[in-house]
């Protein structure tokens, strides 16, 4: 919640900010999986080079881009690149010891990139040119509207203060 110090009133609404982000990614999960469409290859495709198999989570696809938009609007510009960074993890080393250190893997690019793609048709997403993506006005408001439902919905007598 903003305080405006030249009229001294509170803003009513809560943004992503004042939430924990897993139950903000929650809700926005559940929003999106309505407005976006799975591709057919996403349940046989791993979501990086350091996983032995496809993500078992019925609605991977949905929380994925709930995740995405919240990264977004929180460090945007963003590209492709740093979010496979970001959602990427560690490869084991050698198969037959075990002896040489896990290295670091990316994520799936084709997944982010395709999720961001669908997440610009909608109009939450704009690209921002040689910069990577952005949030869009609509898709600030798809959080901070969800921001603000759920914190009406969680009981946790730290977050009373926004609500």
């Amino acid at each position: 919640m903003l305080l405006n110090a030249a009229e001294g009133n509170v803003s009513p609404m809560a943004t992503m900010y004042d939430v924990p982000a897993e139950a903000l990614i929650e809700a926005l999960a559940a929003d999106l999986e309505d407005r976006l469409d799975e591709p057919a290859w996403a349940e046989v495709a791993k979501s990086g080079v350091s996983r032995e198999l496809p993500p078992e989570q019925e609605d991977f696809w949905a929380v994925r881009a709930a995740s995405l938009l919240r990264k977004v609007a929180d460090e945007g510009p963003i590209g492709v690149g740093r979010l496979a960074t970001e959602y990427g993890g560690s490869k084991a080393g050698s198969n037959r010891y075990r002896v040489a250190p896990d290295r670091r893997a990316d994520g799936s690019r084709n997944v982010i990139r395709t999720i961001l793609q669908d997440l610009e048709e909608e109009g939450l997403v704009v690209t921002a040119e040689g910069e990577g993506r952005r949030i869009s006005p609509e898709g600030q408001a798809l959080l901070d509207e969800t921001a603000d439902e759920v914190i009406e919905e969680l009981d946790r007598p730290e977050l009373e203060r926004y609500a």
